[in-house]
């Protein structure tokens, strides 16, 4: 498994809380609940490591990601505290 930085020492760090919906909860179950990371994309990339099936979900076009519950460009800088969360398409009728 690839070292979560959270765990390791690194100085400053960016403790970011995790949250997976729909069918990605079902691919996360594994997932620590709290990286580090600077942006959204990057905790993707960190996830892609050890969770290629989950990765290849995050990356559909279609997927959303909030941070504090607000969605968000992939590239939003994130800061210690926040709340990151993944969210797939939603159908409905």
């Amino acid at each position: 498994m690839a070292e979560n930085p959270a765990t390791g020492w690194w100085g400053t760090l960016r403790l970011i809380r995790l949250h997976f919906f729909g069918r990605l909860s079902d691919l996360a179950t594994q997932v620590p609940s709290r990286c580090a990371g600077e942006t959204p994309h990057a905790i993707r990339q960190w996830l892609a490591e050890d969770f290629p099936e989950l990765a290849v979900q995050l990356n559909e076009p279609q997927v959303l990601v909030s941070v504090n519950h607000c969605i968000v460009d992939w590239q939003t800088p994130l800061t210690d505290g926040d709340e990151v969360a993944f969210l797939p398409p939603v159908t409905g009728g």
